[in-house]
């Protein structure tokens, strides 16, 4: 039944690969990819006829069987080859580890045919096949397969894997049931029969996938190249799949020679060595071996500089800003040498170079004073100081001594200087590696330029944290002077009183005046120290009645002339801002008006509505400015015109109107006067989805007027 089951199993695969074939050959393009996927195609036909129907058990059928599956397993992995060595600007001559590939397997597979019709003539197809050229030579290829089709898809182009991922499913399946099926015949040293019989359907399965792949590659012209990273890769799975043949084939005659106790010492070897190979997939030290073998005997470079590049850019750059970034440095320097840990020193304000951090070394420690010999050695050579042959060659480094803390560090291999501009930043000291990498000039320029380059992250980290102590210090010294300004304006108030005094000093309501003049002036100059000692605003925002705000002002001012005249358009306006800040804002505004025009001049405070905002203008008679005196220095800071201005009160009024989300705009003639014109947001409550800023419900600062009308405002254009 088995039998009846094979013949139609593998009469399905010769039918499926001959059209495939036929297919082929009729669309070839005259790329050699194609031909040989057209040949792999023909090989796999032949190959399953001949195991469907064999010329008998014992004749050289069985032979021509083994040899026309080597022959396939051939075409498969130099078709794959081809595919592999296609260059990124289609040159027709594929690279040299391609070459070295293809004539190694060249020589595995000529020895299979040649050795397999005498050694396995017709046991394979009986079930019996000679354990050495029928099961492990097969077992490699299977291995080989499977190796190849995932170095193609790796090195494919992400854009370019569409074309070819049906491929890679189709051939590496086949390759991976060949692996399985030879695995268990391995164990049982006989081929299953239905294992055997169920490989026609398989290989017949997977006829539609390369199908499709041919279709969507019809020159088989693809972009793809070997880098280091696959080759580690795919002599890391190579050499896994190698092993694992070798300790099935030893399980094996541990069972065969064990007696009785083969099973259980067969079954506890084979865990013994798959817990090896998994303690050596994950050996730093194995990994950091076959990185250094691959680079010395299959590349002309150590290194694979864009790989190395961009994973020594994430590890420095991976991370919140400037979190852990002087670790992140030492780490990055250090896998470029497989090095297991390092400390960094940077220059000090003092000079001295000091530790300040370090990286799977916790014993690095010591300080480099100023100017000493080996801080100007790293400086002026920059070289990349290796201690190892510092100790055994002194005399290349020119008289160089090394500090006592330096050879103090357990396992410390080599030094790396930091240099920015030219001048030594700091340096960094790394672990012994746990390769044996030797320090070659490569090795060397690659250090230091990623020296250069974590020196210039590191100075830009110190840099920040300089600005933000400056912008501290810039920050206290701004409100600083808003202070100052404000006990200046409390000193003009106090000395008008005092200069007033000797003429009404019996007059009761100056009295009460004075009183309360001088009462206002304490309060406020407390909160002022209180506020210098916190650095914090003590009121907080509130809805305010515009034109209370605007009413306490113009009669502030009514004293003086020309006094200033109050005109509201819309009333009930209401804003939310901080009481003290805005009326000392509007009071600078119209106190400026008034000092810009004559006596006899006239200025006027107006307060209206227009749409979202509530618009407050301060127009005045005066003398005027000049477009270019608005544009370069009105807003700016310290600079004023008045004999004992400071020259930040316009400066901190349109501040605190753009924190309220609001502007100031200025229209001026000179010898015409001057309108200021604030726009401030309105306060409306959140309610029905009003715009405007939000106005928390209850009262509002200012009149009973205020709250009815001022918060049932929708932002129409008044």
């Amino acid at each position: 039944m088995t039998a009846n089951i094979g013949v139609i199993s593998y009469t399905t695969a010769a039918a499926a690969y001959l059209f495939l074939f036929m297919l082929l050959l009729s669309g070839w393009r005259g790329r050699a990819p194609g031909a040989l996927l057209a040949l792999a195609c023909l090989i796999c036909a032949l190959w399953t006829v001949a195991v469907a129907y064999p010329l008998g058990s014992g004749t050289p059928a069985g032979a021509l069987a083994g040899v026309l599956e080597i022959a396939r397993n051939a075409a498969w992995c130099a078709f794959l080859l081809a595919l592999l060595g296609v260059s990124r600007h289609d040159s027709a001559r594929p690279s040299s580890d391609v070459r070295v590939m293809a004539a190694g397997l060249t020589l595995f597979f000529i020895f299979l045919i040649a050795a397999t019709p005498i050694f396995s003539a017709g046991r394979l197809a009986a079930g019996a096949p000679d354990y050495l050229t029928g099961i492990v030579a097969r077992e490699i290829m299977a291995v080989v397969g499977m190796v190849l089709v995932e170095q193609l898809y790796r090195n494919a182009h992400p854009e370019q894997r569409w074309g070819i991922k049906f491929l890679c499913l189709g051939v590496g399946g086949m390759f991976a049931y060949d692996f399985y099926l030879y695995s268990d015949a391995m164990l049982f040293k006989r081929v299953d029969g239905d294992l055997w019989a169920a490989r026609g359907f398989v290989n017949a399965g997977v006829v539609p996938l390369i199908a499709v792949a041919a279709a969507r590659n019809p020159k088989w012209s693809l972009d793809v190249s070997v880098s280091r990273r696959i080759l580690f890769q795919s002599s890391a799975l190579f050499g896994a799949g190698m092993y694992l043949v070798v300790m099935s084939a030893a399980g094996y005659y541990i069972r065969y020679f064990g007696g009785k106790w083969g099973s259980v010492l067969q079954v506890g070897f084979l865990f013994g060595a798959l817990i090896l190979l998994l303690g050596m997939l994950f050996s730093g030290t194995l990994r950091a071996w076959l990185k250094v073998f691959l680079s010395k005997h299959f590349f002309s470079y150590k290194y694979d500089y864009r790989e190395e590049w961009l994973r020594f850019t994430r590890t420095l750059s991976e991370g919140e800003p400037g979190v852990r970034l002087m670790e992140r440095s030492i780490q990055a320097i250090a896998e470029l040498v497989e090095s297991p840990g390092g400390a960094l020193w940077l220059g000090r304000e003092s000079g001295s170079f000091e530790r300040q951090a370090h990286w799977n070394m916790p014993a690095a420690g010591g300080v480099e004073s100023p100017g000493s010999a080996f801080g100007r050695f790293l400086e002026n050579r920059q070289w990349v100081i290796n201690l190892d042959e510092y100790r055994a060659q002194p005399e290349i480094y020119d008289g160089l001594e090394l500090p006592g803390w330096l050879t103090a560090i357990p396992r410390a291999w080599l030094v790396v200087p930091l240099i920015l501009h030219e001048q030594l930043l700091g340096f960094v000291v790394l672990a012994r590696s746990r390769g044996q990498i030797s320090l070659n000039w490569e090795v060397s320029d690659l250090l230091k330029t990623a020296g250069r380059q974590a020196a210039s992250y590191l100075a830009q980290l110190e840099a920040a944290k300089a600005l933000l102590v400056a912008r501290q210090f810039e920050s206290f010294n701004r409100m600083s002077a808003f202070v100052v300004h404000d006990l200046k304006n409390l000193v003009s108030q106090l000395s008008l009183l005092v200069s007033n005094a000797e003429k009404h000093r019996n007059n009761p309501e100056f009295q009460r005046d004075m009183i309360g003049t001088v009462e206002h002036s304490v309060e406020k100059m407390k909160r002022l120290l209180l506020q210098l000692r916190s650095g914090q605003v003590l009121d907080k925002p509130a809805p305010l009645s515009l034109d209370e705000i605007l009413g306490r002002a113009v009669e502030a001012k009514s004293g003086v002339m020309p006094s200033p005249a109050l005109e509201i358009t819309d009333v009930g306006l209401v804003v939310m801002a901080h009481r003290e800040r805005l009326e000392r804002v509007i009071g600078h505004l119209i106190q400026n008006a008034i000092e810009a025009t004559p006596p006899d001049g006239r200025v006027v405070a107006r307060l209206a509505k227009w749409e979202k905002f509530a618009i407050v203008e301060i127009a005045d008679t005066g003398s005027g400015m000049s477009g270019a005196f608005i544009r370069d220095s009105l807003f700016k800071p310290f600079e004023s015109t008045k004999a004992t201005g400071m020259g930040i009160g316009t400066y901190e009024s349109r501040e605190y109107v753009r924190e309220l989300g609001g502007s100031i705009d200025v229209e001026s003639r000179e010898a015409r006067g001057t309108t200021l014109r604030v726009s401030l947001p309105l306060c409306v409550p959140d309610l029905e989805g009003r715009s405007g800023a939000p106005c928390p419900t209850g009262a509002v600062v200012g009149t009973a007027s205020a709250v009815q009308s001022g918060c049932a405002l929708k932002g129409t254009r008044a």
